[in-house]
């Protein structure tokens, strides 16, 4: 069964804070790689935390193990760009998107 997990990321030590997301080194092969696991339906939603350089996404998968494995390829974990600072299993109880009342 899978469940939903937030992961929260900082800005890592080659992270530089004078430049936007996409100036970043390692953006093209970031993207494509976030881009993927978007496709594939595991990353759900996401987006970086602009005044501190680092970054929240939420995802779709069976264990906070699997969330962990896919993410340790992500090219800016790998290069300093962000730091992971924590993975979470998270349960949604509002949505505005969805009638969660109806069990939809």
């Amino acid at each position: 069964m899978k469940n939903t997990f937030v992961m929260i990321s900082s800005a890592g030590p080659n992270r530089d804070l004078s430049k936007g997301t996409r100036e970043q080194p390692f953006w093209t092969e970031h993207a494509e790689f976030i881009d993927r696991l978007v496709a594939d339906g595991f990353i759900l939603m996401g987006g970086p935390l602009v005044d501190e350089g680092g970054s929240l996404l939420i995802f779709n998968a069976e264990d906070e193990n699997e969330v962990r494995a896919k993410m340790n390829n992500d090219p800016w974990l790998k290069h300093g760009i962000l730091k992971q600072e924590s993975i979470k299993r998270w349960q949604i109880f509002i949505d505005a998107r969805k009638d969660h009342s109806k069990g939809v």
